[in-house]
């Protein structure tokens, strides 16, 4: 049978950095693999943050988001059953940053695919410097997300302090005894430099399976998340990143979460991923002249009025 693992993890949390590192850990080892992105938006970003890795070894699938939840799940499954026909070793998903980690375990015992894959590791990714205030809904999204994690791994942690790292670990096993969840985070958290990993580091991972845990399932389609497209964006990096701070530190824009996407300036690409407490951009082989802003309740007309003025 096919493993297959799923990483998780709120939105901007690393997730696709993480799946690079982790699949070319795989790859190197003579695994074949395929990668199934699950975004969000209708338009998949982090499928082209992932290209570097396609080759003979390894495929990249993507299920568009953009549906609505039984759509989705159908998607969901054909690609999947359509993937287990490919005699992979193991296949990696990641799903959006607001995906009900149930349709993962249903869709694996429904026929074919309980015949055809197994589940292999389900590794949880959050920032270790999260924000404290979180809407009730994304309280869910990170209590359900880390509650059968196998591991649970902090990413940007050369980033953050000692107190920080301790915050963040009190606020997931708050989160979780909110949702009526008895498990409990301590000895089970990666809390290491990713640059830093080891063979043993990922021969853990490899091994950490997933758990099964019981929560008060909350979760609903009308919880207010959307995202906005900015196309053919005629923008500098560095004016960029002052619009996605503009965004994300004014209410009046919404709640947003994450800002992501390609620019082109003077003939070179350049990527750009920004959260609450960072903004990284940096050149790129390739990319696609659109800016994503992901949040609650989006303000489009003020959204669209920042970068209507760059």
């Amino acid at each position: 049978m096919i493993k297959i693992d799923l990483i998780t993890g709120f939105l901007g949390s690393g997730k696709t950095t993480f799946i690079k590192k982790y699949a070319k850990y795989l790859l190197d080892k003579g695994n074949r693999i395929g990668i199934l992105e699950n975004d969000f938006g209708a338009v998949n970003i982090d499928r082209m943050l992932l290209q570097e890795l396609q080759s003979e070894q390894c495929d990249i699938e993507t299920v568009a988001g953009a549906c609505d939840r039984d759509c989705h799940k159908r998607r969901f499954k054909t690609k999947l059953i359509a993937m287990g026909m490919l005699g992979y070793d193991r296949v990696i998903i990641e799903p959006s940053g607001i995906f009900d980690i149930d349709e993962f375990f249903d869709s694996l015992h429904e026929e074919p695919l309980d015949r055809w894959y197994e589940t292999g590791n389900v590794i949880a990714i959050v920032d270790a410097q999260l924000d404290e205030h979180l809407s009730d809904s994304s309280e869910y999204l990170l209590a359900s997300q880390t509650a059968n994690a196998g591991a649970v791994v902090l990413s940007r942690v050369q980033y953050a302090s000692d107190e920080e790292r301790s915050a963040v670990i009190a606020h997931l096993n708050r989160s979780l005894q909110t949702f009526g969840c008895q498990r409990i985070i301590d000895s089970d958290i990666v809390s290491k430099n990713w640059e830093n990993f080891d063979e043993s580091d990922y021969e853990k991972l490899l091994s950490c399976g997933c758990r099964k845990e019981s929560f008060v399932k909350r979760f609903s389609d009308d919880n207010g998340y959307q995202s906005l497209y900015v196309m053919h964006c005629q923008i500098t990096p560095d004016r960029l990143c002052e619009k996605a701070k503009q965004l994300l530190d004014s209410k009046e824009h919404g709640n947003i979460f994450r800002v992501k996407g390609f620019v082109l300036d003077g003939g070179k690409w350049f990527e750009i991923n920004a959260a609450h407490k960072s903004i990284d951009i940096h050149p790129i082989p390739n990319g696609q002249e659109i800016i994503i802003v992901i949040g609650e309740h989006l303000n489009q007309e003020k959204i669209s009025a920042v970068f209507e003025k760059s």
